[in-house]
């Protein structure tokens, strides 16, 4: 009988025991829940934001990220994310209350803020160079035969990055200004490249990854920014100065997602590649008005012609204010702007690392 009460004894303990070593495991996963909830709720802003980004390579960084899913790891909620086929156009977007984030070139971002008036501050720059002039190889050989009899050059509307660049050639060429201008023919960029595959132009400015498509339809890349403008400010990272004002823990947040982005298109350009043609599929689909459903058909960006446009670039989010100074001061001189005004005033590097 004593040994029967004995190994109860030792039965009833061990249930005891299990029960405790349950109760403990059960109260620290209660706690861990707890305790990820917090993070997580600390984590989220708790504010929806817009956003607008280029249909370009130069937004190589927006569009990982998004694919990624980093902006909602990082708290993010994008309200809005659209994307626009010029400068122009997504800096347009920029004076609409729906939209405080911008991934956008630095020449319209400098005309939205001297003309449009709108409060943006740049806080982050998303590469360098980007932009060149594609010619027809069977009629220019050299710049100065832009000036030939009946030479048609493409180009966005004045005041874009690549129209920028345009005067930067005639100027260190000493080209004849008037004589050129005269034979640029407006368009956007998709427009352009359309209409050298169909034979109506002999020379193009064009923004990446554009400017590398044509080469496909036999034309080629006879400059670019780099060689006419040393550490030329392509794209930066925009928001509206009420956003820093109001929740400056956002753009830390942006610009701590865009460096993580960066860093990976850099360590992995192949698969970025891959990415962009893939989501630029889509995107395509929804900012080409319905009429150019076709041209947009015709006009496939791969990821094998990203990957040659992206070497064209230097993405980095490192941004130099006595480059931005250079070119408020040369647009003020072409007379895009009516007033130069202090680099200092529309960055805000406070986030870079």
């Amino acid at each position: 009988m004593r040994a029967e009460r004995k190994l109860e004894s030792m039965e009833m303990l061990k249930r005891v025991s299990v029960l405790l070593v349950l109760g403990f495991l059960f109260s620290l996963f209660a706690l861990f829940l707890s305790s990820e909830g917090r993070e997580k709720a600390r984590h989220t802003t708790g504010k929806e934001i817009g956003m607008a980004v280029e249909f370009m390579d130069h937004a190589a960084c927006a569009y990982v990220a998004r694919d990624k899913g980093w902006f909602a790891e990082e708290g993010l909620t994008l309200s809005a994310y659209e994307s626009y086929v010029t400068g122009m156009a997504l800096a347009a977007a920029l004076a609409r209350g729906d939209i405080q984030v911008a991934y956008i070139c630095l020449v319209p971002a400098i005309n939205a803020y001297a003309n449009a008036k709108v409060p943006l501050k740049i806080i982050a720059g998303t590469h360098r160079y980007g932009y060149g002039l594609v010619v027809n190889p069977k009629k220019i050989k050299l710049i100065q035969d832009l000036e030939k009899p009946g030479i048609r050059i493409g180009c966005v509307r004045e005041g874009g990055a690549v129209d920028v660049l345009l005067h930067r050639v005639i100027d260190m060429y000493d080209l004849d200004q008037g004589m050129i201008l005269r034979r640029v023919k407006r368009m956007n960029p998709p427009k352009q490249v359309l209409a050298i595959k169909m034979g109506q132009l002999d020379a193009a400015f064009l923004p990446e990854q554009w400017a590398t498509m044509v080469e496909d339809f036999g034309f080629r890349m006879l400059l670019t920014g780099r060689d006419v403008w040393p550490g030329m400010q392509g794209s930066v990272l925009a928001v509206k100065e009420e956003l820093i004002r109001d929740d400056p823990e956002i753009a830390r947040r942006l610009v701590k997602v865009t460096q993580k982005a960066t860093d990976w298109v850099n360590e992995r350009p192949i698969k970025a590649a891959t990415i962009m043609a893939r989501q630029m599929s889509v995107t395509g689909e929804q900012i080409f008005p319905l009429k150019a459903t076709e041209v947009a058909a015709k006009l496939e960006i791969t990821p094998q012609v990203l990957l040659r446009s992206m070497a064209r670039l230097d993405y980095t989010t490192r941004i130099s204010p006595s480059t931005v100074q250079q070119a408020i001061d040369y647009i003020h001189h072409l007379g895009y702007i009516k007033k130069a005004f202090r680099a200092e005033d529309i960055l805000d590097l406070r986030f870079l690392r």
